[in-house]
């Protein structure tokens, strides 16, 4: 596949912060047995992580702005570029020694994503995607799943946890999402779950309380893909509601109806 140079600059950024990751997984996994726990160390390897990106990003494109995880905002001088950067999506997956994580950056123009990548260093799998050009795994062209039925579907989702996220709102959209699909996995890695909507790996995907640098690479991605995205309403003012549900267009718009149903009478 041929990229354009900016994709050129983000992917290089991705593998090489991803190198720093697989390096610090390493030593994340000899410390789950210390009694002080690894937690100090991921968060060194987050930021370790984000410096790596933003001096590779805007060495390449100084007056871009940039919006990560980890730092406070830069407007920069360009106006209309755009960063946005999550150095390590999947930290408790990273903290537990689970090699499920991933860097994510999208490149935002005007306000729209044009280009992203999300790159798992711990299984070596890159996806990519430009505006107008697909998406890709590792060079190798992905397309969104075909299903149409949901009772054929395996579906994504976030679970909220300890301090963040409504607990009883959630569970009445898993149970009614569990009365109609074949399966709902939560593998703790937003970007990597959009990521494998748009490689047809999930079906479908649902989360709240979600921040732009966990699902702006992800929505090109699905979109390049021939997928479709939304809030949980079904408007695209996805950044703003926090929120997203994905998939093709036949799952995307059945689990927008799903969600959306309202509470059981007793």
């Amino acid at each position: 596949m041929a990229r354009s140079a900016l994709l050129n600059v983000m992917v290089q950024a991705a593998l090489k912060a991803g190198k720093s990751l697989s390096r610090d997984f390493g030593e994340v996994q000899n410390l789950q047995v210390s009694v002080k726990g690894p937690s100090d160390f991921v968060s060194q390897a987050d930021l370790k992580a984000e410096k790596i990106v933003h001096d590779e990003l805007m060495k390449a494109r100084p007056t871009y702005g940039f919006l990560g995880e980890e730092s406070e905002e830069e407007k920069g001088t360009d106006g209309a570029h755009r960063w946005i950067v999550d150095p390590l999506d999947g930290t408790t997956n990273f903290l537990h020694g689970i090699p499920q994580f991933a860097v994510s950056i999208a490149l935002e123009r005007n306000g729209e994503i044009v280009a992203g990548v999300i790159f798992n260093p711990a299984t070596d799998e890159l996806y990519t995607a430009e505006k107008g050009g697909g998406a890709f795994l590792n060079d190798r062209r992905i397309r969104v799943a075909a299903r149409k039925v949901l009772s054929d579907c395996v579906v994504g989702c976030g679970v909220p946890h300890l301090g963040r996220g409504n607990h009883g709102k959630f569970l009445v959209e898993l149970r009614h999402v569990m009365e109609e699909v074949a399966g709902v996995r939560r593998l703790g890695a937003a970007a990597l779950d959009l990521a494998y909507v748009a490689a047809g790996r999930l079906d479908g995907f649902w989360e709240t309380d979600l921040s732009p640098w966990d699902i702006a690479a992800g929505i090109l991605l699905i979109r390049e893909a021939g997928g479709f995205s939304s809030d949980m309403k079904g408007t695209t003012d996805i950044f703003a509601s926090r929120n997203i549900i994905a998939g093709n267009e036949h799952i995307q718009k059945a689990l927008v109806e799903v969600v959306n149903r309202p509470i059981p009478a007793r």
